[in-house]
């Protein structure tokens, strides 16, 4: 699983990088600056509050392989920035 945020939703309270400081950073004007990649098993309890807690429903917990759930070239669709073919 991976925190994915929605840049539209979000407010930029910050309450992400205080319930999980160590997988969410702040940018310079206190929105989230989320990893890339999967997190650790031992941060997903936490990521789940912190996505709970989020003031603007922004934040989420997605499947890391998006191809599992129909999504990719295979399928037809691409994620922004994936490669096509």
């Amino acid at each position: 699983m991976r925190l994915v945020v929605d840049p539209v939703a979000c407010d930029g309270h910050g309450l992400c990088a205080e319930l999980l400081p160590e997988a969410v950073d702040l940018d310079e004007w206190g929105y989230p600056v989320l990893p890339r990649g999967p997190l650790p098993p031992g941060l997903l309890g936490r990521a789940g509050r912190a996505v709970a807690a989020c003031p603007a429903l922004a934040l989420r917990l997605v499947d890391v392989e998006p191809v599992a759930r129909g999504w990719g070239p295979s399928a037809g669709v691409t994620l922004p920035g994936e490669p096509v073919g």
